[in-house]
């Protein structure tokens, strides 16, 4: 047991109650009681005060009483009759064992026990408030823990998941597995949606690389084609590019016409510069 003995045995330190301001340590090492100070204060004449300090025997700190009416006066009368205890050989060796095997002691206690031990110290309320002592609990009266349970109990607690009846557990688990199915397939993407996504993205490549449309000349359609819609013309357009630049090799472009086809030409626009007379024969006009 004598192992376990840590050197210091017990240290603290803290300010001197108001108004004082001087900075106080106590520590109570294997042989020795340490008593430090340090005075704060804005007057003149203590700014260059150096720190004191005192050490004491078991025995001699037990014959001051002025040393422990300090120690009393600062940090009060519990450590006081602490440090006394020390200088006396009462060690609380139970304090000073680690905390998986004081876990371990307290797994054999029950419910009300452990909670009644978690009252006797800060580091005791500590570990009954501590994860590694409800899960030992919850493996201790559960036969099975499943791999569900111990994943839950990573988010809402080991000491939610003891408290929790079962039914109310199954609909958490329930409702943490819905959750999961619905992350996944939100993570899988949907094969129509993906064919549609690559669609659109090759269609804004061909748009991106294909010829800038404003930048080509624009066509003058010949009016003799007329101005039906759906033609491929844009009557309204022009060229800015004049299509004849040397007026000096423009000419008239006329087709080959043999001779027999002009003599019909002829005789047509003959009938129709005769008058109206000639043209009727047999006294059908008359009649009419």
């Amino acid at each position: 047991m004598a192992s376990l003995l840590t050197d210091p045995l017990f240290e603290i330190s803290g300010m001197g109650p108001a108004p004082i301001k001087t900075f106080y340590y106590l520590s109570v090492t294997k042989s020795l009681i340490i008593w430090r100070w340090w005075k704060i204060s804005l007057r003149t004449v203590d700014r260059r005060t150096k720190p004191g300090e005192l050490k004491e025997s078991y025995q001699d700190f037990l014959d001051d009483p002025q040393l422990q009416s300090e120690v009393c006066m600062v940090f009060g009368r519990h450590i006081l009759q602490y440090s006394k205890a020390l200088c006396q050989g009462q060690f609380d060796y139970l304090e000073r064992l680690p905390d998986s095997l004081l876990l371990y002691i307290m797994s054999y206690l029950e419910l009300e026990d452990a909670d009644q031990l978690g009252r006797t110290s800060r580091r005791f309320r500590k570990l009954y408030c501590s994860e590694e002592f409800w899960g030992q609990t919850v493996h201790r009266h559960c036969s099975t823990v499943s791999a569900e349970v111990a994943s839950l109990a990573l988010e809402v607690g080991w000491r939610s998941v003891f408290f929790t009846s079962k039914l109310q557990l199954q609909k958490l688990l329930s409702r943490r597995r819905l959750k999961s199915e619905e992350e996944q397939k939100e993570q899988i993407p949907d094969p129509d949606t993906k064919m549609e996504k690559s669609l659109d993205e090759s269609s804004g490549k061909d748009h991106l690389s294909g010829p800038d449309l404003d930048s080509l000349p624009r066509i003058i359609p010949d009016p003799s084609l007329g101005t039906e819609t759906g033609t491929g013309f844009d009557t309204n357009s022009y060229c800015e590019a004049d299509p004849c630049p040397e007026p000096d090799t423009c000419s008239e472009f006329t087709l080959p016409v043999s001779g027999q086809t002009l003599q019909d030409i002829e005789k047509g626009l003959d009938d129709v510069q005769k008058p109206d007379d000639e043209l009727c024969s047999g006294g059908d006009c008359g009649a009419e």
